[in-house]
Protein backbone atom coordinates (compact mmCIF):
# COMPACT_ATOMS: atom_id res chain seq x y z
CA UNK A 1 0.00 0.00 0.00
CA UNK A 2 0.96 3.51 -0.85
CA UNK A 3 0.45 6.60 1.49
CA UNK A 4 -2.21 8.03 -0.89
CA UNK A 5 -4.82 8.97 2.46
CA UNK A 6 -1.97 11.12 3.67
CA UNK A 7 -1.70 13.18 0.83
CA UNK A 8 -5.16 13.86 0.03
CA UNK A 9 -5.95 14.30 3.66
CA UNK A 10 -3.08 17.16 3.15
CA UNK A 11 -5.05 18.14 0.07
CA UNK A 12 -8.60 18.22 1.33
CA UNK A 13 -8.85 22.01 1.50
CA UNK A 14 -7.70 22.90 -2.02
CA UNK A 15 -9.97 19.84 -3.33
CA UNK A 16 -12.89 21.41 -1.57
CA UNK A 17 -11.95 24.91 -3.10
CA UNK A 18 -11.67 23.05 -6.51
CA UNK A 19 -14.98 21.48 -5.47
CA UNK A 20 -16.48 25.09 -4.75
CA UNK A 21 -15.24 26.15 -8.09
CA UNK A 22 -16.87 23.97 -9.86
CA UNK A 23 -20.26 23.81 -8.60
CA UNK A 24 -20.51 26.95 -8.82
CA UNK A 25 -20.30 26.83 -13.02
CA UNK A 26 -23.74 26.41 -14.49
CA UNK A 27 -23.39 23.36 -16.60
CA UNK A 28 -26.55 21.68 -17.83
CA UNK A 29 -25.98 18.95 -20.65
CA UNK A 30 -27.18 21.36 -23.86
CA UNK A 31 -25.20 24.04 -23.30
CA UNK A 32 -21.72 23.30 -25.10
CA UNK A 33 -20.65 26.66 -23.71
CA UNK A 34 -21.04 26.15 -20.32
CA UNK A 35 -19.82 22.53 -20.36
CA UNK A 36 -16.75 23.66 -22.45
CA UNK A 37 -16.00 26.87 -20.17
CA UNK A 38 -16.12 23.94 -16.85
CA UNK A 39 -14.10 21.41 -19.27
CA UNK A 40 -11.30 24.51 -19.76
CA UNK A 41 -11.10 24.76 -15.74
CA UNK A 42 -10.23 21.47 -15.14
CA UNK A 43 -7.85 21.34 -17.66
CA UNK A 44 -6.23 24.53 -16.39
CA UNK A 45 -5.84 22.22 -13.02
CA UNK A 46 -4.64 18.99 -14.73
CA UNK A 47 -1.94 20.80 -16.83
CA UNK A 48 -0.70 23.18 -14.03
CA UNK A 49 0.13 19.73 -11.85
CA UNK A 50 0.90 16.85 -14.33
CA UNK A 51 2.79 16.13 -17.68
CA UNK A 52 -0.70 15.53 -18.98
CA UNK A 53 -1.36 14.81 -22.63
CA UNK A 54 -5.07 16.88 -22.95
CA UNK A 55 -7.26 15.84 -25.83
CA UNK A 56 -10.67 17.57 -26.84
CA UNK A 57 -13.01 16.34 -29.46
CA UNK A 58 -15.83 18.52 -30.50
CA UNK A 59 -19.53 17.95 -31.14
CA UNK A 60 -21.37 20.75 -33.33
CA UNK A 61 -24.04 20.97 -31.27
CA UNK A 62 -23.00 20.20 -27.56
CA UNK A 63 -20.02 19.74 -25.32
CA UNK A 64 -16.51 18.65 -26.09
CA UNK A 65 -15.32 15.38 -24.92
CA UNK A 66 -12.00 15.91 -22.86
CA UNK A 67 -8.88 12.87 -22.12
CA UNK A 68 -6.42 13.65 -19.76
CA UNK A 69 -3.81 10.77 -20.24
CA UNK A 70 -1.06 10.24 -17.91
CA UNK A 71 1.93 8.02 -18.37
CA UNK A 72 3.08 5.75 -20.58
CA UNK A 73 2.86 1.79 -20.40
CA UNK A 74 1.07 -1.04 -22.47
CA UNK A 75 -1.17 -1.38 -20.21
CA UNK A 76 -4.03 1.28 -19.58
CA UNK A 77 -6.81 2.14 -16.74
CA UNK A 78 -9.38 3.86 -18.06
CA UNK A 79 -11.69 6.41 -15.56
CA UNK A 80 -14.85 7.68 -16.39
CA UNK A 81 -16.62 11.07 -15.08
CA UNK A 82 -18.88 13.48 -16.58
CA UNK A 83 -19.15 17.87 -16.36
CA UNK A 84 -22.58 18.08 -17.50
CA UNK A 85 -25.60 18.15 -14.58
CA UNK A 86 -29.71 17.80 -14.88
CA UNK A 87 -29.61 21.77 -13.35
CA UNK A 88 -30.38 24.78 -15.87
CA UNK A 89 -28.52 28.03 -16.23
CA UNK A 90 -28.82 30.18 -12.91
CA UNK A 91 -29.19 27.19 -10.68
CA UNK A 92 -26.02 27.87 -9.48
CA UNK A 93 -26.40 31.55 -8.47
CA UNK A 94 -29.76 30.55 -6.72
CA UNK A 95 -27.92 27.79 -4.17
CA UNK A 96 -24.09 28.09 -4.84
CA UNK A 97 -21.49 25.87 -3.07
CA UNK A 98 -21.70 26.08 0.87
CA UNK A 99 -20.46 24.04 3.44
CA UNK A 100 -20.63 22.91 7.11
CA UNK A 101 -18.56 20.93 9.56
CA UNK A 102 -19.22 18.01 8.02
CA UNK A 103 -21.52 18.27 4.59
CA UNK A 104 -20.77 20.16 1.61
CA UNK A 105 -23.82 21.38 -0.78
CA UNK A 106 -24.49 22.70 -4.21
CA UNK A 107 -25.99 21.78 -7.58
CA UNK A 108 -23.99 18.55 -9.41
CA UNK A 109 -21.84 17.86 -6.59
CA UNK A 110 -22.93 14.77 -5.63
CA UNK A 111 -24.00 13.67 -9.35
CA UNK A 112 -21.15 14.16 -9.93
CA UNK A 113 -18.59 17.20 -9.42
CA UNK A 114 -16.49 16.27 -6.24
CA UNK A 115 -16.09 12.80 -8.00
CA UNK A 116 -14.29 14.56 -10.85
CA UNK A 117 -12.51 16.18 -8.48
CA UNK A 118 -11.47 13.19 -6.62
CA UNK A 119 -10.22 12.07 -9.90
CA UNK A 120 -7.97 14.79 -10.60
CA UNK A 121 -6.52 14.75 -7.46
CA UNK A 122 -6.05 10.71 -7.85
CA UNK A 123 -4.24 11.18 -11.40
CA UNK A 124 -2.20 14.45 -9.41
CA UNK A 125 -1.20 11.29 -6.82
CA UNK A 126 -0.48 9.04 -8.98
CA UNK A 127 1.44 11.30 -11.06
CA UNK A 128 3.28 12.47 -8.19
CA UNK A 129 4.03 8.84 -6.67
CA UNK A 130 4.04 6.23 -9.11
CA UNK A 131 7.68 4.32 -9.61
CA UNK A 132 6.13 1.88 -11.97
CA UNK A 133 5.32 2.17 -15.61
CA UNK A 134 1.65 3.11 -16.05
CA UNK A 135 -0.74 5.05 -18.53
CA UNK A 136 -4.16 5.91 -17.58
CA UNK A 137 -6.49 7.92 -19.76
CA UNK A 138 -9.42 9.54 -17.62
CA UNK A 139 -12.34 10.77 -20.05
CA UNK A 140 -14.66 13.46 -18.68
CA UNK A 141 -18.03 13.81 -21.17
CA UNK A 142 -20.22 16.55 -21.26
CA UNK A 143 -23.45 14.91 -21.97
CA UNK A 144 -23.90 11.57 -19.67
CA UNK A 145 -27.53 12.95 -18.68
CA UNK A 146 -28.60 12.63 -21.86
CA UNK A 147 -27.50 9.41 -22.67
CA UNK A 148 -23.81 10.31 -23.79
CA UNK A 149 -24.65 10.60 -27.73
CA UNK A 150 -21.72 12.33 -28.99
CA UNK A 151 -18.88 10.76 -26.24
CA UNK A 152 -20.05 7.37 -26.47
CA UNK A 153 -17.72 6.42 -29.23
CA UNK A 154 -14.35 7.76 -27.80
CA UNK A 155 -15.18 6.23 -24.47
CA UNK A 156 -15.92 2.40 -26.24
CA UNK A 157 -12.39 3.58 -28.10
CA UNK A 158 -10.46 4.10 -25.20
CA UNK A 159 -12.01 1.04 -23.14
CA UNK A 160 -11.10 -1.74 -26.10
CA UNK A 161 -7.16 0.04 -25.14
CA UNK A 162 -7.81 -0.75 -21.01
CA UNK A 163 -7.27 -3.62 -18.90
CA UNK A 164 -9.86 -1.96 -16.66
CA UNK A 165 -12.34 0.55 -15.80
CA UNK A 166 -13.04 2.99 -12.67
CA UNK A 167 -16.84 4.91 -12.89
CA UNK A 168 -16.82 8.19 -10.74
CA UNK A 169 -20.87 8.77 -10.44
CA UNK A 170 -21.34 9.24 -6.57
CA UNK A 171 -21.97 5.69 -4.44
CA UNK A 172 -24.85 4.57 -3.77
CA UNK A 173 -26.72 4.95 0.22
CA UNK A 174 -26.08 6.25 3.45
CA UNK A 175 -22.96 3.10 3.42
CA UNK A 176 -21.81 4.45 0.22
CA UNK A 177 -22.05 1.27 -1.57
CA UNK A 178 -20.38 0.63 -4.52
CA UNK A 179 -22.04 -0.16 -7.62
CA UNK A 180 -21.74 -3.69 -9.43
CA UNK A 181 -24.88 -4.11 -11.73
CA UNK A 182 -26.69 -1.55 -13.21
CA UNK A 183 -29.66 -1.96 -15.59
CA UNK A 184 -30.36 -1.22 -19.09
CA UNK A 185 -32.06 1.75 -20.21
CA UNK A 186 -34.47 1.81 -23.37
CA UNK A 187 -36.36 4.51 -24.64
CA UNK A 188 -39.67 3.94 -26.94
CA UNK A 189 -42.02 6.25 -28.64
CA UNK A 190 -45.29 4.86 -29.34
CA UNK A 191 -47.72 6.69 -32.10
CA UNK A 192 -51.18 5.93 -32.76
CA UNK A 193 -52.67 6.81 -36.23
CA UNK A 194 -57.07 7.15 -36.29
CA UNK A 195 -59.48 9.01 -38.48
CA UNK A 196 -60.55 12.90 -37.56
CA UNK A 197 -63.95 13.24 -37.61
CA UNK A 198 -66.11 16.06 -35.95
CA UNK A 199 -67.39 14.77 -32.37
CA UNK A 200 -70.89 15.77 -32.52
CA UNK A 201 -72.24 15.30 -36.75
CA UNK A 202 -69.65 12.59 -37.59
CA UNK A 203 -68.78 10.75 -34.57
CA UNK A 204 -69.36 7.84 -36.27
CA UNK A 205 -67.01 8.27 -38.62
CA UNK A 206 -64.02 8.69 -36.64
CA UNK A 207 -61.49 6.02 -35.28
CA UNK A 208 -59.69 7.72 -31.96
CA UNK A 209 -56.19 7.56 -31.54
CA UNK A 210 -56.09 8.52 -27.58
CA UNK A 211 -58.95 5.07 -27.16
CA UNK A 212 -56.58 2.56 -29.10
CA UNK A 213 -53.59 4.70 -27.07
CA UNK A 214 -55.05 3.78 -23.77
CA UNK A 215 -55.51 0.11 -24.49
CA UNK A 216 -52.01 0.31 -25.80
CA UNK A 217 -50.50 1.67 -22.95
CA UNK A 218 -52.03 -1.39 -20.95
CA UNK A 219 -50.32 -3.96 -23.12
CA UNK A 220 -47.38 -1.64 -22.45
CA UNK A 221 -47.62 -1.78 -18.93
CA UNK A 222 -48.54 -4.80 -18.53
CA UNK A 223 -45.13 -5.99 -19.57
CA UNK A 224 -43.37 -5.07 -16.45
CA UNK A 225 -42.24 -8.28 -14.38
CA UNK A 226 -40.40 -7.64 -11.27
CA UNK A 227 -39.05 -10.40 -10.44
CA UNK A 228 -36.85 -10.49 -13.74
CA UNK A 229 -36.36 -6.93 -13.16
CA UNK A 230 -38.09 -5.29 -15.85
CA UNK A 231 -40.22 -2.22 -15.84
CA UNK A 232 -41.93 -0.30 -18.69
CA UNK A 233 -43.24 3.23 -18.00
CA UNK A 234 -44.97 5.09 -20.02
CA UNK A 235 -43.67 8.49 -19.29
CA UNK A 236 -45.51 10.93 -21.06
CA UNK A 237 -48.39 11.24 -23.52
CA UNK A 238 -49.92 13.59 -26.09
CA UNK A 239 -52.93 13.66 -28.46
CA UNK A 240 -55.58 15.39 -30.55
CA UNK A 241 -56.24 18.49 -31.26
CA UNK A 242 -59.67 19.87 -30.19
CA UNK A 243 -62.31 18.77 -27.24
CA UNK A 244 -64.90 18.67 -30.53
CA UNK A 245 -62.85 16.67 -32.74
CA UNK A 246 -62.70 12.63 -32.53
CA UNK A 247 -58.11 12.40 -32.71
CA UNK A 248 -56.35 11.07 -35.43
CA UNK A 249 -53.10 10.95 -33.90
CA UNK A 250 -51.78 10.31 -30.23
CA UNK A 251 -47.89 9.06 -29.11
CA UNK A 252 -46.44 7.91 -25.55
CA UNK A 253 -42.77 7.78 -24.51
CA UNK A 254 -41.82 4.47 -22.73
CA UNK A 255 -38.75 4.16 -20.22
CA UNK A 256 -37.55 0.46 -20.61
CA UNK A 257 -35.26 -0.64 -17.93
CA UNK A 258 -33.98 -4.18 -17.65
CA UNK A 259 -31.44 -6.44 -16.30
CA UNK A 260 -30.06 -8.79 -18.69
CA UNK A 261 -29.22 -8.57 -22.49
CA UNK A 262 -32.28 -11.14 -23.14
CA UNK A 263 -34.53 -9.30 -21.55
CA UNK A 264 -33.14 -6.07 -23.59
CA UNK A 265 -34.13 -8.05 -26.72
CA UNK A 266 -37.34 -9.79 -25.57
CA UNK A 267 -38.88 -6.58 -24.57
CA UNK A 268 -37.52 -4.71 -28.10
CA UNK A 269 -39.59 -7.53 -29.89
CA UNK A 270 -42.49 -7.11 -27.54
CA UNK A 271 -42.92 -3.27 -28.62
CA UNK A 272 -42.03 -3.47 -31.83
CA UNK A 273 -44.71 -5.95 -32.62
CA UNK A 274 -47.40 -4.64 -30.93
CA UNK A 275 -50.86 -4.28 -33.15
CA UNK A 276 -53.70 -2.25 -33.01
CA UNK A 277 -56.99 -3.42 -31.53
CA UNK A 278 -59.13 -1.14 -33.77
CA UNK A 279 -58.26 -2.70 -36.83
CA UNK A 280 -58.72 1.05 -37.96
CA UNK A 281 -56.32 2.38 -35.95
CA UNK A 282 -52.61 2.12 -36.93
CA UNK A 283 -49.73 1.33 -34.55
CA UNK A 284 -46.12 2.03 -34.89
CA UNK A 285 -43.26 2.13 -32.07
CA UNK A 286 -39.80 3.69 -32.76
CA UNK A 287 -36.48 3.92 -30.47
CA UNK A 288 -34.71 1.00 -28.91
CA UNK A 289 -32.26 0.01 -26.13
CA UNK A 290 -29.96 3.32 -25.18
CA UNK A 291 -27.60 1.39 -22.78
CA UNK A 292 -27.18 -2.05 -21.86
CA UNK A 293 -27.04 -3.63 -18.60
CA UNK A 294 -23.91 -3.82 -16.73
CA UNK A 295 -23.52 -7.38 -15.95
CA UNK A 296 -22.20 -8.34 -11.98
CA UNK A 297 -19.69 -11.04 -13.84
CA UNK A 298 -17.91 -7.62 -15.59
CA UNK A 299 -17.35 -6.07 -11.53
CA UNK A 300 -16.47 -8.48 -9.44
CA UNK A 301 -12.49 -8.78 -10.12
CA UNK A 302 -12.40 -4.73 -9.12
CA UNK A 303 -14.64 -5.60 -6.38
CA UNK A 304 -12.76 -8.18 -4.72
CA UNK A 305 -9.93 -5.89 -5.22
CA UNK A 306 -11.56 -2.88 -3.35
CA UNK A 307 -12.78 -4.77 -0.92
CA UNK A 308 -9.04 -5.64 0.44
CA UNK A 309 -8.27 -1.88 -0.03
CA UNK A 310 -11.09 -0.65 1.54
CA UNK A 311 -10.50 -2.87 4.49
CA UNK A 312 -6.83 -1.27 4.63
CA UNK A 313 -8.29 2.23 4.68
CA UNK A 314 -10.99 1.92 6.96
CA UNK A 315 -13.67 1.50 4.53
CA UNK A 316 -16.52 -1.17 4.91
CA UNK A 317 -17.64 -1.44 1.68
CA UNK A 318 -20.85 -3.04 -0.17
CA UNK A 319 -22.18 -3.97 -3.13
CA UNK A 320 -24.92 -2.67 -5.05
CA UNK A 321 -27.42 -3.38 -7.93
CA UNK A 322 -29.22 -0.01 -9.57
CA UNK A 323 -31.93 0.65 -11.85
CA UNK A 324 -30.21 3.71 -12.77
CA UNK A 325 -27.52 3.42 -16.26
CA UNK A 326 -24.35 5.27 -16.03
CA UNK A 327 -21.50 5.33 -18.85
CA UNK A 328 -19.83 2.18 -17.07
CA UNK A 329 -22.36 0.17 -19.10
CA UNK A 330 -20.76 0.92 -22.45
CA UNK A 331 -17.56 -0.49 -21.45
CA UNK A 332 -18.53 -3.76 -19.43
CA UNK A 333 -20.84 -4.57 -22.72
CA UNK A 334 -17.60 -4.47 -24.40
CA UNK A 335 -16.15 -7.42 -21.81
CA UNK A 336 -13.88 -4.96 -19.73
CA UNK A 337 -14.15 -5.06 -16.46
CA UNK A 338 -15.59 -2.12 -14.92
CA UNK A 339 -16.46 -0.78 -11.15
CA UNK A 340 -18.80 2.44 -10.48
CA UNK A 341 -19.90 4.47 -7.58
CA UNK A 342 -16.45 5.55 -6.95
CA UNK A 343 -17.24 8.62 -6.91
CA UNK A 344 -18.09 10.85 -3.75
CA UNK A 345 -20.37 9.68 -0.89
CA UNK A 346 -23.88 11.80 0.20
CA UNK A 347 -27.19 12.05 -1.23
CA UNK A 348 -29.39 13.69 -3.15
CA UNK A 349 -29.20 13.00 -6.96
CA UNK A 350 -30.95 15.70 -8.90
CA UNK A 351 -32.61 16.77 -5.67
CA UNK A 352 -32.06 20.04 -4.07
CA UNK A 353 -31.19 18.89 -1.27
CA UNK A 354 -28.07 17.24 -2.89
CA UNK A 355 -24.93 16.77 -0.66
CA UNK A 356 -21.57 14.98 0.02
CA UNK A 357 -20.23 14.12 3.12
CA UNK A 358 -16.61 15.94 3.37
CA UNK A 359 -14.37 13.52 5.31
CA UNK A 360 -15.11 10.67 2.81
CA UNK A 361 -13.00 12.76 0.18
CA UNK A 362 -9.78 12.07 0.98
CA UNK A 363 -10.63 8.08 1.43
CA UNK A 364 -12.78 7.45 -1.99
CA UNK A 365 -9.88 9.27 -3.55
CA UNK A 366 -7.65 7.02 -2.26
CA UNK A 367 -9.26 4.16 -2.65
CA UNK A 368 -9.85 5.46 -6.19
CA UNK A 369 -5.50 5.79 -6.59
CA UNK A 370 -5.13 2.44 -4.81
CA UNK A 371 -7.30 0.48 -7.07
CA UNK A 372 -5.25 2.58 -10.69
CA UNK A 373 -2.08 1.69 -8.98
CA UNK A 374 -2.99 -1.89 -8.40
CA UNK A 375 -3.79 -2.13 -11.99
CA UNK A 376 0.35 -2.01 -12.67
CA UNK A 377 1.50 -3.59 -9.62
CA UNK A 378 -0.29 -6.91 -9.50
Amino acid sequence: MTDFLAYFERHLEDMLQDVERLVNMDTPSRNRALTNAALDFLVSRATSWMDAQIERHADAQLGDTLKIRIGNANKQVLVLGHVDTVWPEGEALRRPFRRDAECAYGPGIFDMKCGLVQGLYALRALDEQLQVPHQVCFIINTDEEITSPSSRKWIEEEAKRSSAVFVLEPALGAAGALKTARKGVGRFQLHVAGVAAHSGIDHVQGVSAIEEIARQILTVQRLTDYERGTTLNVGTLTGGTAVNIVPDQASAEIDVRVSTQYEAERITQQLMNLKPENQEASVSVTGGMIRPPMMRERTQRLFSEALEIGGSLGITLTEASTGGASDGCFTAALGVDTLDGLGAVGAGAHAYHEFVRICEIPRRAALLAELIFTQFTK
